[in-house]
């Protein structure tokens, strides 16, 4: 029995054109222990993503070329990426633009400004969701978070 277990840490990428919210935001990432990308357009974000395959993406709305969204829909596209937990982090909040982020495949929108803490704690649960739990010598991971984007190694 082959026994899969993603033991990195997670790897988050921030997609903004604004050059001081990802260079703080992949900064305070780091901080918690996790490996943070930056890209400031959404072609570099899919070409990043395509290298990486990141677990986490915080996407900004409103970015010039292309939207979040659409980069949202191309991400979910990508081989491996079918899995990664797509977060809007917009000043954007109606309840149209939330209708657009879940159609773009996104699993959460939250509205900037926010909280340093809720993001910390998000991707504390997703890293805890990852992780193998060890059970009278057998390991068992959620199905759902088993991928192959060559980050995961068997044992």
């Amino acid at each position: 029995m082959t026994k899969v277990a993603c033991l990195d840490p997670l790897r988050i990428l921030i997609v903004d054109d604004c050059v001081d919210t990802t260079t703080s935001l992949t900064t305070l990432v780091k901080l918690w222990g996790f490996d943070a990308y930056a890209a400031n357009d959404g072609q570099t974000a899919l070409q990043l993503a395509a290298e990486i395959c990141p677990d986490v993406v915080f996407l900004d709305i409103a970015m010039p070329g292309m939207d979040g969204w659409e980069v949202a829909r191309r991400l979910r596209r990508l081989t491996g990426m079918e899995q990664a937990f797509l977060v809007i982090l917009s000043g954007y909040g109606s309840e149209e633009d939330r209708k657009h982020s879940r159609q773009a495949g996104c699993d959460v929108h939250l509205i900037k400004p926010t909280h340093p803490e809720e993001l910390r704690l998000l991707l504390a649960a997703r890293d805890k969701e990852r992780h193998v739990h060890v059970t009278q010598g057998t390991y068992r991971l959620t199905p759902r978070l088993e991928h192959s984007c060559g980050h995961c190694r068997s044992n």
